[in-house]
C-alpha cells in the first residue's frame, strides 16, 4: 500500500458551497498538513475521508479500502480527533475507557490512562466540565489508544497553550517513528506544520491550489520586497500574490532568481497561504 489516503476528483455541491474536483494523496509514513481559510472545504473533505459524507463524484481510498464501506477491522486502525468533543459530555474518563474497550479490539487502557496522566486530565470529572483545551487533550489520548495506523486530525492543537501544543507535536513525532504510520492534520496554526509536516495541501474555495513537499516549498517560494517600479517591470505571471505596506510592495513568487537585485525573504506556510488568497 503506497498511500494511506488517496482522493481522486471528489466533488460535492451544497446550497452555499461546492467542493470541486479535489485530489491529493497521503503517502504511507508521512504527515500531510491540510490548510485553508474557514469555509475552504477542509472539514467537508475530512468527513468524506471518514465516510461521514458521500461525494457526488470521485473516489476515496483509505488504508486500501473504499472510504464509504471500510470493514470494522480497518476502521479500528484510524484514530480521529474532531474540531470539538466527540464523546457524550455525561461520561468521565473511567466510563469512556470501559466504552472504548468494548468497541476497539486493540484498545489499551494502559495507554489511555498513561496519556490522561501525562495531560494532567481528571479521571472522574464529567466531560461537560472540561475546557476546550482539556477536550482536545482527551480526544488525542483516545485517538492514540487503539493502535491506529492513520491519524486524521481536525484542529488538534486548537485551544492549547504553547507548552501543551509543543507536547502534542512531540507525541505526533513519536507516533511517526513507525514508518507504517501516517497523519492528515488540518489546522489553522500553520506554524505547527513547520515542525512536523512532510507535505502541505492547500485548499481554497473548495479547490486544491497545490500539494507540495514542505522542504521544497522553502526552496521554491520567496517574498520580494519591491518598489512600485519593481512590480511594473516584473512578469505578471511571476506574481502569485502581493500586498502593499507603508514603504514597499511585497510579492510572493516562485521565480525570485529572475530578480536577483530585489531583497527576498523565505515565507512561512502561513505567508504562502495568505498571499495565494491575495492573488493579483
Amino acid at each position: 500500500m503506497e498511500n494511506s489516503i488517496e482522493i481522486k476528483g471528489i466533488s460535492k455541491k451544497y446550497a452555499q458551497f461546492q467542493l470541486n474536483d479535489v485530489s491529493f494523496s497521503v503517502p504511507c509514513g508521512t504527515v500531510m498538513g491540510f490548510i485553508g481559510e474557514n469555509g475552504a472545504g477542509k472539514t467537508t473533505t475530512i468527513r468524506a475521508i471518514l465516510g461521514l459524507m458521500k461525494p457526488d463524484s470521485g473516489s476515496i481510498t483509505v488504508l486500501g479500502g473504499e472510504a464509504g464501506s471500510l470493514p470494522a477491522d480497518v476502521k479500528e486502525r484510524i484514530g480521529v480527533v474532531f474540531d470539538g468533543l466527540a464523546f457524550p459530555e455525561t461520561l468521565n474518563a473511567v466510563q469512556l475507557d470501559k466504552v472504548m474497550s468494548g468497541i476497539y479490539k486493540n484498545w489499551s487502557s494502559e495507554t489511555f490512562f498513561g496519556f490522561m496522566d501525562r495531560f494532567s486530565l481528571p479521571l472522574k470529572k464529567k466531560f461537560r466540565t472540561f475546557s476546550r483545551g482539556m477536550e482536545m487533550r482527551l480526544s488525542m489520548a483516545a485517538a492514540l489508544s487503539h493502535d491506529p495506523l492513520l491519524l486524521v486530525l481536525d484542529e488538534p492543537t486548537s485551544g492549547l497553550d504553547p507548552v501543551m501544543r509543543s507536547e502534542i507535536l512531540d507525541i505526533l513525532l513519536d507516533f511517526m517513528q513507525d514508518e507504517t504510520h501516517s497523519i492528515l492534520i488540518s489546522t489553522h496554526i500553520t506554524s505547527d506544520l513547520e515542525h512536523i509536516a512532510d507535505y502541505i495541501t492547500f485548499i481554497h474555495k473548495g479547490r486544491v491550489v497545490f500539494t507540495e513537499d514542505r522542504n521544497e516549498m522553502r526552496e521554491k517560494y520567496r517574498i520580494l520586497k519591491c518598489t512600485e517600479e519593481d512590480v511594473q517591470r516584473m512578469d505578471k505571471a511571476d506574481i502569485i500574490g502581493m500586498k502593499k505596506t507603508r514603504f514597499t510592495v511585497e510579492v510572493l513568487t516562485a521565480a525570485a532568481d529572475k530578480y536577483p537585485d530585489i531583497v527576498a525573504d523565505v515565507p512561512s506556510i502561513e505567508d504562502i497561504m495568505v498571499y495565494y488568497v491575495k492573488e493579483g
